[in-house]
């Protein structure tokens, strides 16, 4: 990487706006655009681009910067300049801000819509609203591939498995794959809208909402967000607690990813085993904190409710008794020749790939991507205990999985080491009203990887705000790690990535 490149740039830009704890800078075309080649040249890493009435936001991180910011540019005869041109990790959120503003990023390598599908009877909502015509959802114009004996394979929206809605288009030759394109958007939900001048406490139950999985994570991201807002922290106990939630959700998520993928691979006894796990971590944190998935247990403030009394016995008994049986399940998938034979060498996505999307959490880790929130862009709890993050570097479906596995066994060490070592006092305190608006932002590791939100504060409510998935950066990957695999492999290579459809889909 060039030293110093991105941070010359920004050194000419002016400050803009109240934004804590990242910097926030307003950009001409000019520099906007060098922004632009400097990540398509590898300098630095897209972490979120987004849209308002009047801008629109990229964050960024670079080695040669102190700490992210973000670069804000007007957008002028309703347009601005592309950075997908540039770097293609930004085309989709581009063509999402086209859709729901309709902002027209100019020289676009991709101008088709990605969340609209026609439905809704509006263009731009969150921008000009205009009332438009009803389409087919079905007229979407896939990428074409040329070769001879290539046929195409459609699979979805709707699947067999209670599953969310996706559509796949398979360009196949006899089993191999050529091309596997993507099409999103079915769950659209309309989540940066609803955050519009909305009331903090609303806010955040709408967050907590944005992918169910990932509610703890979530959650917690919206609330330090306001929290850097409004310059206050959580108290300790607050913030050793919401530690605990997010491990716990790590740990539940992880058990059901590990065993599906062994399902998928024909060895359902570790799928059966996992779904046990997995249920045990849930049941533990409803009787710790009063809900399966701990939904809108963290709060900007602090944590809703104190643990219950019994809530850190149950947790560690938990522990206790999934412990030596994951070990044992995990020693099985080791020693299974056949189940190897599937999960080895399958589904690789190479280090340059997830390195050019900044890919997050398991997929990026898989990869040799040794990048994880909790301790590169730290946050408490985890600034004050010593855990490890996993990295490989097969990039396949096997590595996948020990990246999950490493990772419950860190969440049971910081689990057992905070339940120890809990402080003591009150768990909320109470957001101060301001009149001037502040702008926060924040990072957390959900169990896929890095969750993004962007709140501006005003007069108690929420004025603006903007929640990224981190399989916005994953899904297109998952297009490259089935290329050259066969057909039949495709389930078991799209849940050893398990990305998100509400997430992405907002």
């Amino acid at each position: 990487m060039a030293t110093n490149g991105l941070a010359r740039t920004l050194s000419s830009l002016r400050p803009a706006g109240d934004q804590r704890p990242w910097p926030r800078y307003a950009a001409e075309a000019a520099l906007w655009t060098e922004i632009g080649q400097r990540l398509g040249a590898g300098e630095g890493d897209l972490l979120a681009l987004w849209g308002e009435p009047q801008f629109v936001h990229l964050a960024l991180r670079a080695p040669d910067l102190v700490k992210p910011c973000v670069v804000s540019i007007a957008v002028r005869n309703g347009q601005f300049p592309s950075i997908g041109r540039y770097h293609a990790p930004a085309i989709r959120l581009e063509r999402a801000i086209h859709d729901l503003y309709g902002h027209v990023p100019g020289n676009t390598p991709d101008d088709r819509p990605w969340l609209d599908h026609g439905a809704w009877g509006l263009s731009a909502p969150l921008g000009k609203r205009k009332r438009s015509p009803l389409r087919d959802p079905a007229e979407y114009k896939f990428l074409r591939v040329a070769g001879h004996g290539m046929h195409q394979i459609p699979v979805g929206p709707v699947h067999a498995g209670i599953i969310e809605p996706g559509h796949f288009r398979f360009t196949v030759n006899g089993e191999h794959v050529a091309r596997l394109e993507q099409r999103l958007g079915y769950v659209h939900k309309g989540i940066d809208g609803l955050l519009i001048d909305t009331d903090i406490e609303t806010a955040a139950r709408i967050a907590a909402r944005v992918s169910g999985d990932s509610t703890v994570a979530y959650s917690f991201a919206f609330a330090a967000a306001v929290e850097a807002a409004l310059d206050i922290e959580a108290p300790p106990r607050a913030q050793a607690l919401r530690g605990v939630m997010a491990e716990l959700e790590r740990m539940a998520n992880h058990f059901g990813d590990i065993g599906a993928i062994c399902n998928d691979a024909s060895f359902v006894i570790a799928h059966a085993h996992c779904g046990i796990f997995r249920e045990r971590v849930l049941a533990a944190a409803d009787q710790a904190f009063g809900h399966r998935l701990m939904m809108d247990a963290i709060v900007p403030g602090g944590i809703a409710a104190d643990i219950s009394p019994d809530g850190v016995r149950t947790i560690r008994t938990m522990l206790d008794d999934v412990a030596p049986h994951f070990a044992e399940i995990i020693q099985l998938y080791d020693d299974t020749p056949s189940l190897q034979d599937r999960t080895c060498t399958t589904g690789i996505v190479g280090k340059d790939l997830v390195a050019k999307w900044a890919a997050g959490g398991h997929v990026g880790r898989a990869s040799g991507r040794d990048f994880d929130t909790r301790r590169d862009l730290t946050y408490a709890p985890y600034d004050k205990v010593k855990f490890d993050v996993p990295a490989f570097t097969a990039g396949d479906v096997d590595a996948r999985v020990w990246v999950r596995i490493r990772e419950v066994e860190q969440s049971m060490r910081m689990l057992r080491h905070w339940l120890k070592a809990m402080p003591s006092g009150s768990v909320r305190r109470k957001l101060p009203v301001t009149r001037k608006a502040a702008e926060g932002i924040a990072m957390t590791e959900a169990f896929r990887g890095d969750v993004f939100v962007w709140v501006r504060v005003a007069d108690g409510r929420i004025a603006q705000a903007h929640a990224r998935d981190a399989s916005w950066f994953q899904w297109p990957l998952l297009e490259a790690a089935i290329e050259g695999n066969i057909v039949a492999d495709f389930p078991l290579c799209n849940k050893s990535f398990n990305c998100s459809y509400s997430g992405h889909d907002l």
